[in-house]
């Protein structure tokens, strides 16, 4: 069940890294913001701060995007060759359903808070989708 959003279905990736990896994360996340004209990461709705601490489900640093499914063949590749763990989900009013088994990692898995989950038929980012992170 997706609460429809203008231009197409939302979705959030979460990319994380250990602290040796902040760099890399920073490098990513700059080439993010910084996408513009013909370049199709420039419809990216939303690229979050970093950060280097447990966020909801979270457990270790990440920072967070949002963007419409149709970028998924766009986005998918560019996160997996930062060479990062990512993990990319659909915005559903399921949230523990879209950080399990809707989502899909890139590398390793990392163990998330699932406790802190919106209850089955709220999900809070809907609200922020393309306005802010946590």
């Amino acid at each position: 069940m997706t609460e429809p959003v203008a231009g197409g279905a939302p979705y959030h990736a979460h990319i994380y890294f250990a602290p040796e990896e902040r760099p890399m994360a920073a490098q990513l996340r700059e080439r993010l913001i910084g996408a513009q004209g013909d370049d199709p990461l420039a419809a990216i709705a939303f690229v979050g701060a970093l950060r280097d601490h447990k966020v909801g489900p979270h457990t270790i640093a990440q920072f967070e995007i949002h963007f419409e499914e149709r970028l998924l063949p766009v986005v998918e590749p560019v996160l997996a060759a930062a060479g990062l763990r990512v993990l990319i989900h659909p915005l559903t009013l399921d949230d523990r359903a879209d950080h399990t088994h809707l989502g899909r990692w890139i590398g390793e898995p990392v163990d998330l808070d699932l406790s802190v989950m919106d209850p089955p038929g709220v999900n809070q980012g809907f609200a922020r989708f393309g306005k802010t992170d946590f």
